[in-house]
């Protein structure tokens, strides 16, 4: 099944942050940006959609550190779930995108407003995850990136170049014109993965598939 919208659900943190204790053996940074994150979703301050943004983007930039999925995780490609992230401290591109997605989500924007984007980092000559918001369907993206603190408009970030992109309800390829949905994000193993992961750490709204 597919994520179901997270606007005006609850998520028990005692429970979550139990479960965490239990899998983790959290030491005190590890429940503080836990619990850090806990108040900036149940209390983000002015509600408007840019500050929102600005406010989710600049939290993991600032709360998580750049590494390697080889370095934390031993794998070559791992998508750690949010709890996952704040637990190690650390996350690579994707982590931080992932991160980025579901607590906005939380926090109310609409799903079809989100879209986890995978692009080509020109300078560092290398694939990267980023998350784009999109006011309409139509509209030019906004580019909330671990590289840069700034939210830009996908015209003024010419050091990426779009390969595709996925929400919890499609999956669009990158063309000329813009982007053409083909597909369901049920075609992402990792992303099925992710869900089964959130489900067990205590957020209820996830179903396995």
């Amino acid at each position: 099944m597919m994520l179901v919208s997270l606007a005006g659900y609850g998520w028990d943190f005692s429970r979550i942050i139990a479960r965490a204790e239990q899998r983790y053996s959290l030491d005190m940074q590890a429940r503080w940006r836990l619990q850090e994150w806990q108040a900036l979703l149940e209390n983000p301050g002015n509600g408007d959609t840019q500050s929102l943004l600005n406010t989710v983007n600049r939290f993991f930039n600032q709360r998580l550190r750049f590494a390697d999925d080889i370095d934390i995780w031993g794998e070559i490609d791992y998508w750690a779930t949010p709890v996952e992230s704040l637990v190690k401290g650390a996350g690579d591109c994707e982590d931080y995108a992932i991160a980025k997605y579901f607590s906005l989500r939380r926090l109310g924007i609409p799903n079809d407003h989100l879209r986890l984007t995978y692009v080509k980092a020109v300078e560092l000559n290398q694939a990267h995850m980023v998350l784009t918001y999109y006011r309409t369907p139509d509209s030019e993206p906004l580019v909330l990136d671990n590289l840069i603190d700034e939210i830009r408009p996908a015209s003024q970030r010419p050091d990426l170049i779009p390969v595709y992109s996925f929400n919890a309800e499609g999956l669009w390829l990158a063309s000329a014109g813009g982007s053409t949905q083909t597909g369901s994000a049920k075609q992402l193993s990792r992303w099925q993965d992710l869900l089964r992961k959130m489900r067990d750490e205590g957020f209820t709204e996830f179903t396995a598939p």
